[in-house]
């Protein structure tokens, strides 16, 4: 018999109320796409009616296709003391335009009397009536009971009597929420075997989902024991992130159904992407991904005992659980030259490079990257300075320029007024060197300033280059001021979008870096292009 669940992921809603969690709009799309080539089957885009920024990128998702995920809008029941049509948060939800819209309310008596300060009654109504009033505006309509099991344990009956008045409202799917991420394995399952027997008598219609928080270090453990139930619809977060102590971490949870359990989703069909996307998260939020994390860490298939490593190269079912690549990460022997070849091999036949794994290039290219790593180089949300790494190798890329020298300067002339900067630069292209200075807003602005007015009189192509997004992680702070420092570049023409890389501990070398190898990343593939349409 085939069991299938519906995985849905609200990394840009609940993953953004984690501390040190934050997105902008242009990254939220791009997580998006990133979601979406999962195989994500849900993705919850935010709080249109809490925040502008929610707004925002409902607005340019409308503009957006997703292949396969179907966007959601969140928000809550309306105020008692707003008429459905009068609620702003309704509307907002409306507004968004979304195929899915999912609302939450209160299933705990005490939340009731305390947080909305209404009778049991009131919000029995509110939760029927917001749900009714939304219904013709979504595809799928979704309830979260917030705090479900706390208020089950207090109050089984208001509990179970909310959960009805959500399915008359017209709920497809009640997703049961531990949101104090209190629970037990044992506890959640008595309390849904009883939930499941309440609504058996309201239709077959009517879906059960999980949303669990982690603070008892459980929630991975409750949503695989409550999807093992029956449960159809599990909500998580990429690398588990979410208020307090996170949520439930769908890196953990996907692979286990797919690999352990015998699920089918969309997703389940695209396990090796789940490595790349845990790390694309992390790398987009400007956070360090945890190298310990199950299935998508660097150390999850690290072996450094001797005992360890002996039996792994013989059989690496002796210390692995799953094979790696099955999850798009790979095996490091830590004492070995071999560490990241297979890596090195899929990214190869990605980006269509021919590589022989027994070549001594694959051996120098695995030892490059360790070195660059070493210094603090990360290729996760900077594929174009990988590939452009590995043509190098190959001797594939051609050279387009040569740098001579670059200077910026920054001067204050008066305190209440911005700094000036001007950028000067000299460049060798084809034999002829140019030298042209530009001023910007920053050294960064003024040297890619400078350097496209040097470039674009032989390679006009550059102006379609836009920059969005620029991002600079302090790597270690042990030298203040002077720590290393690695910065992100995202550029994007008329054809695609790629990101770059730069490491120093001087912002305007590391800046310079990524900015050189996007300008090299379009001029390849410009040229790949023109050789593809001759």
């Amino acid at each position: 018999m085939t069991k299938s669940v519906q995985i849905y992921d609200t990394t840009l809603r609940d993953g953004t109320q984690a501390e040190n969690f934050n997105l902008s709009v242009t990254d939220k799309v791009r997580i998006s796409h990133k979601l979406d080539d999962l195989g994500i089957d849900f993705i919850e885009g935010g709080w249109p009616g809490s925040n502008p920024l929610a707004v925002d990128f409902f607005k340019t998702m409308q503009g957006q296709t997703l292949k396969h995920a179907k966007l959601a809008a969140f928000g809550s029941t309306r105020l008692f003391s707003n008429p459905c049509e009068k609620d702003k948060n309704l509307q907002a939800l409306i507004d968004a335009k979304t195929p899915v819209i999912t609302i939450f309310g209160k299933s705990w008596d005490i939340h009731v009397h305390d947080a909305l300060r209404i009778e049991l009654e009131d919000n029995l109504r509110i939760i029927e009536e917001s749900l009714a009033y939304l219904k013709p505006h979504a595809e799928n309509l979704f309830y979260d009971a917030e705090h479900f099991f706390d208020g089950f344990k207090k109050n089984q009956d208001y509990a179970l009597a909310t959960l009805e008045k959500a399915i008359l409202g017209g709920a497809e799917c009640l997703v049961l929420c531990d949101t104090n991420g209190g629970m037990l394995p044992h506890e959640v399952k008595a309390i849904i075997e009883c939930v499941q027997t309440f609504i058996a008598g309201h239709g077959d219609h009517i879906t059960l989902g999980i949303h669990a928080h982690n603070d008892s270090e459980t929630a991975v453990a409750n949503s695989l024991l409550a999807l093992s139930l029956g449960v159809k619809q599990v909500q998580g977060t990429m690398n588990g992130y979410g208020e307090r102590c996170g949520n439930a971490n769908l890196t953990s949870i996907i692979p286990a159904l797919g690999l352990k359990m015998g699920y089918t989703a969309e997703s389940l069909k695209n396990l090796d992407k789940l490595y790349d996307t845990a790390m694309f998260v992390d790398e987009l939020a400007n956070l360090p991904h945890n190298k310990y994390q199950p299935y998508v860490g660097r150390s999850a298939f690290a072996h450094k005992g001797g005992i360890h490593v002996s039996a792994v190269k013989r059989n690496p079912l002796t210390y692995e659980h799953v094979e790696p690549e099955k999850v798009g990460n790979f095996r490091r022997i830590l004492i070995s030259d071999q560490a990241g070849k297979s890596n090195i091999l899929h990214k190869a036949k990605k980006f269509g490079i021919e590589l022989d794994p027994k070549s001594p290039i694959a051996a120098s290219i695995v030892s490059e990257l360790k070195e660059l790593e070493n210094q603090g180089f990360q290729y996760e949300g900077a594929e174009a300075s990988f590939e452009l790494l590995m043509r190098r190798a190959v001797g594939t890329h051609a050279t387009y320029f040569t740098l001579k020298g670059f200077r910026a300067i920054n001067s204050k002339r008066k305190m209440g007024r911005p700094p000036e900067t001007e950028a000067t630069i000299r460049l060798e292209v084809g034999g002829h060197e140019v030298h042209t200075a530009s001023m910007g807003d920053g050294p960064v602005n003024a040297l890619d300033k400078a350097m496209r007015k040097a470039l674009t009189r032989f390679y006009p192509a550059l102006e379609e280059i836009e920059l969005v997004d620029y991002k600079v992680r302090v790597l270690t702070g042990q030298h203040g001021t002077g720590a290393k420092v690695r910065v992100l570049v995202e550029s994007k023409d008329q054809y695609e979008q790629w990101g770059t890389v730069g490491v120093s501990v001087n912002i305007i070398e590391a800046s310079w870096q990524a900015l050189v190898d996007s300008i090299n990343y379009k001029l390849m593939r410009d040229d790949q292009r023109h050789a593809k349409s001759s």
